[in-house]
């Protein structure tokens, strides 16, 4: 039934109804006020609620829309109760950094160390807000206990020239090293006349030089597997243990990124009118930290279809790839590692007698590559191509181009899986 605003003024305070339209959305009266709660049980069970906010201040529609987000956090695997308690911890410990901070003088240590609890833990995902945390903690150097207000020129030039030999990471540490000069002078942490140095020293002068290739510098060339080299793959990956070739097919017959494939939940599959789609949550894609982002609809369709029915049946709904490990599904790494070692010139664990890959030199992600090179060799168009394989498009496109390709991209998946199948048969 529609929300009746007069109802719900009406409610007496420990009485409450629910939306039933959507599952677990409450509106509930208290002695204090009124307000949108979203109950659910987590995966042990357990029950569990989330305040979406105060009424009228949050509407029904406002309500609704937040109430999706948090179904949607929930179906990726995520608890958003325990996540928002984590940032409430989050936002404390900002406070008392902050006010550590101002009982002693600033260091560049401690500015990062604003940046990472203030900014980065809340907006990067675990495992790239870890990376950032890396990189201060072991490359500052002596630099980590200086005033970043008097922080030289040349001393952020001889820190960034001190790490030039590997020029990817210390222009990631120039990057993220800036980003935390703008935060400090954002929090007023740093005279507004502080410069920032990170901005203006070695600007396009590190540069990756490329992969290293048994001890050769090959470049910075992205490897695409030709049609006869697919020819030859696709026959051999039964060599694999069937993990990694269900997922490197899922890699060639879906161009999904790996980081996607792996925790791919029961839940993100759905039997439709046109076929089976896989919906990757927005939360699990690369640009989930994005406003403009979407979920990323996937046709599955010939092998990939067979591999996610197989991995169904027997997935108890949880992850079609699941692990006993640290995460509950198989790493993306272990997929490299395992083309890795497969390898004609690979010399680790020499004393295991394994097959050996007809295609050499290319890892799991260039897959993904070959997959978008197919679909233009196929005579795909640029915008369904991009659709094909999750790329958001830039610019004008992206603000206003809201098309989402379902029908397009089953089409020439479709397709490509025909294209596949008869250079297997070569």
């Amino acid at each position: 039934m529609p929300f009746d605003a007069r109802a719900a003024k009406l409610l007496e305070p420990g009485r409450h109804f629910t939306i039933p339209e959507c599952p677990g959305l409450r509106f509930q009266s208290s002695t204090t006020g009124r307000a949108w709660i979203y109950r659910y049980r987590n995966a042990d069970g357990a029950m569990r609620q989330v305040k979406i906010g105060a009424w009228p201040a949050v509407s029904y529609n406002g309500a609704v829309v937040e109430w999706e987000r948090l179904r949607d956090a929930r179906g990726a695997g995520r608890d958003p109760a325990t996540e928002k308690r984590a940032a409430r911890r989050a936002v404390v410990a900002e406070e008392a950094a902050r006010k550590q901070v101002t009982a002693r003088s600033l260091t560049v240590r401690s500015l990062c160390e604003l940046y990472l609890q203030g900014h980065i833990e809340r907006n990067r995902k675990a495992k790239g807000a870890a990376e950032v945390r890396r990189l201060f903690d072991t490359m500052l150097g002596d630099l980590a206990e200086v005033d970043p207000t008097t922080l030289t020129r040349a001393q952020a030039f001889d820190l960034l020239q001190s790490h030039a030999e590997t020029p990817v990471v210390a222009s990631n540490l120039r990057r993220e090293l800036g980003a935390a000069w703008d935060y400090g002078l954002d929090a007023g942490r740093l005279g507004d006349n502080t410069p920032n140095w990170w901005r203006l020293v070695m600007r396009g002068k590190l540069r990756s030089r490329g992969r290293t290739r048994q001890g050769e510098q090959v470049g910075t060339n992205k490897r695409v597997l030709s049609t006869s080299e697919l020819a030859m793959l696709i026959p051999w990956l039964p060599n694999f243990s069937r993990t990694v070739e269900d997922a490197l097919t899922l890699y060639l017959w879906t161009g999904a990124r790996g980081g996607e494939i792996m925790p791919i939940h029961a839940t993100e599959v759905t039997d439709e009118s046109d076929g089976l789609w896989w919906t990757i949550p927005k939360a699990k894609t690369k640009n989930g930290w994005r406003d403009e982002a979407t979920d990323i609809r996937v046709p599955l369709v010939g092998r990939a279809e067979r591999i996610v029915r197989r991995r169904l049946a027997v997935c108890e709904g949880g992850y079609l790839f699941a692990s006993r490990g640290k995460v509950p599904y198989v790493e993306q790494k272990t997929i490299g590692v395992a083309v890795w070692t497969s390898m004609p010139y690979s010399a680790t664990r020499p004393e295991q007698i394994r097959p050996r890959l007809p295609v050499q030199h290319w890892a799991p992600h260039d897959l993904r590559r070959t997959v978008r090179t197919q679909l233009a060799a196929l005579g795909c168009a640029e915008d369904v191509a991009e659709a094909v394989i999750g790329h958001m498009p830039s610019g004008g496109v992206g603000t206003y181009n809201l098309h989402r390709y379902d029908k397009e991209r089953r089409e020439w998946l479709t397709k490509l899986d025909a294209h596949l199948e008869q250079l297997a048969l070569v």
